[in-house]
Parts: C-alpha cells; sequence; structure tokens
C-alpha cells in the first residue's frame, strides 16, 4: 500500500490501470478531453504491478482494482465514482483544488 500512496501523492491525478481494461480507457479519456496531465500506472506492465493490484483490491474493497483515480493525493474511486462526480459538476472544481486545471 505504501507504494501506491506514494505513487498517487506524486501528480494531480493518478490513474492505476491495466492495459486492455475499457473502463479505463474511458476514465482516461475523458481527463484527456478535460485537459488534464494525468500520471498512468499500468500494473500489467509494472514488475511490482501485481503487489500494487493487492493493495488496491484492499482499498476498493472488490475487483477489478482498476481505475483507481487519486486526485491530489486523495482516493476518488473507480468509473462509476468519476462519471458520477463528473455528471454533478464536481469533477472540475476537485481537479482545480488540486492544481489539475488552470481554467
Amino acid at each position: 500500500m505504501d507504494k501506491v500512496m506514494k505513487l498517487a501523492s506524486q501528480r494531480a491525478v493518478v490513474i492505476f490501470s491495466l492495459s486492455s481494461c475499457y473502463m479505463t480507457y474511458s476514465v482516461k479519456s475523458l481527463f484527456t478531453d478535460l485537459g488534464v496531465n494525468a500520471i498512468v500506472h499500468e500494473l500489467d506492465q509494472d514488475p511490482r504491478g501485481a503487489e500494487m493490484e493487492k493493495a488496491l483490491v484492499k482499498l476498493l474493497g472488490r475487483r477489478p482494482a482498476v481505475p483507481a483515480v487519486f486526485i491530489g493525493g486523495r482516493f476518488i474511486g473507480s468509473t462509476d465514482r468519476v462519471m458520477s462526480l463528473h455528471l454533478g459538476g464536481n469533477l472540475v472544481p476537485l481537479l482545480r483544488e488540486a492544481g489539475a486545471l488552470w481554467l
């Protein structure tokens, strides 16, 4: 969990992903469309990815553990939570607060 939290705090928006996950693709696309330069950690391409995925499963309490989105070092959630924040008009203010957006 320490490795996950350290990586999650290195940038305003951090996404843990599996390269083949279509749900993560939609989250990454949303952030790109909003102009956010998120850092993405592809767990299936990282030597410690399996260990980090286990930590994320504990954090989420479910599988699959991706996408796992952190904004401003805080765990936000997965696709459903990110989309809910976006549709409710709360994602952009959260991104601004974290320094991921300047508009």
